[in-house]
């Protein structure tokens, strides 16, 4: 009975200290996102915890959800505008992740992507679908406290979606990729200076987007690079850093997104950071299904040249000495004589 008391106990300190670990990095995440806030001080382009969360539940198991509710709740409390909008918003940003994981289970999603189906489930489920809820409870919640107008419930929800979602796309994959991250072994000094060069030439891209000139898509082919070369673990990364740059670009009304209103820079930057994860996962899972496919076909030659083998051995057969052969021989011969006719 002891023993099963200290077990539980420490299964209940591990569950805790998960939570509790969400919580922070929601908490200190949204402090990120929040840097770049486009309405209100709290509707942001980028929202990290939307990205923490679902990759949360689908690292660690839906025991985690009150860690995001915690967060939630935490971020929202300092920015108002009640107690009882505080608690709308918290749920709807809880509800959010916690549909996409259970949209996500329902197809069959794995956690390492290997799969072209997975990245298409976490972009179409896990982000444009599951973060409906939560752009539509918090604008909602905005607009009947009357902290919004009616006719600024449309942009402000281009925004929230924007940001949920593109924290799903941008920040999900790179956790499930770090998760699954090994130190690499037997790597030529050719591949780490390729890859330090795609950091370099990205952080140069980055600044070049943020510039006066559209050039936005120049972020493009470092993604074809990095999926072609590194998969996903690379394609993940770089588009994360692609979109990043052009939120800041967009917040900074710079390139593309000079001269228009907040409605129309969202549904730009919605469309660009759509195609740079559309691009990024998709190439990259392809490339990690391709692998995983030249693996599986090295693994099943191998396997039949080892049958081909030991059947080739078990069908030889020993040898005669001469004299015994040719009694053999005259033997059958004889049985065949004596044979009725």
């Amino acid at each position: 009975m002891a023993v099963a008391r200290h077990s539980g106990a420490r299964r209940f300190g591990s569950v805790a200290l998960e939570i509790c670990a969400v919580a922070a990095l929601y908490w200190g995440s949204a402090e990120i996102g929040l840097l770049q806030e486009q309405v209100r001080g709290q509707v942001t382009p980028l929202w990290p915890p939307s990205g923490i969360a679902l990759a949360s539940l689908l690292l660690r198991g839906p025991r985690v959800w009150p860690g995001i509710a915690l967060g939630a709740f935490l971020v929202n409390i300092s920015l108002g505008p009640s107690f009882l909008a505080v608690l709308a918003i918290a749920a709807g940003n809880t509800l959010a992740p916690v549909c996409s994981y259970a949209l996500l289970r329902r197809v069959g999603f794995l956690s390492e992507m290997d799969r072209l189906r997975d990245a298409l489930a976490l972009i179409f489920l896990g982000a444009f679908t599951g973060m409906l809820v939560s752009a539509t409870a918090g604008t909602g919640t905005l607009v009947l406290t009357g902290v919004l107008d009616a006719g600024d419930f449309w942009p402000t929800w281009s925004v929230w979606w924007t940001g949920d979602a593109v924290g799903v796309l941008t920040v999900t994959p790179v956790l499930l990729v770090l998760r699954s991250a090994r130190r690499p072994r037997g790597v030529p000094l050719s591949r780490w200076v390729e890859g330090i060069l795609l950091v370099a030439v990205t952080i140069c891209v980055g600044f070049v987007e943020t510039g006066t000139t559209p050039l936005l898509f120049l972020g493009f082919p470092l993604l074809i690079w990095a999926a072609f070369r590194f998969g996903l673990a690379g394609a993940a990364p770089c588009a994360l850093a692609v979109s990043t740059f052009a939120i800041i670009a967009a917040a900074q009304n710079a390139g593309p997104f000079a001269g228009h209103d907040l409605f129309t820079n969202m549904i730009t930057l919605q469309a660009f950071n759509g195609s740079v994860s559309l691009t990024a996962l998709l190439l990259g899972a392809a490339v990690n299904e391709r692998a995983q496919t030249e693996r599986e076909i090295a693994l099943a030659c191998g396997q039949l040249a080892e049958m081909v083998t030991k059947i080739a051995a078990s069908d030889r057969r020993p040898a005669l000495p001469a004299g015994e052969g040719e009694q053999a021989v005259k033997g059958e011969g004889a049985v065949r004589d004596t044979a009725p006719k």
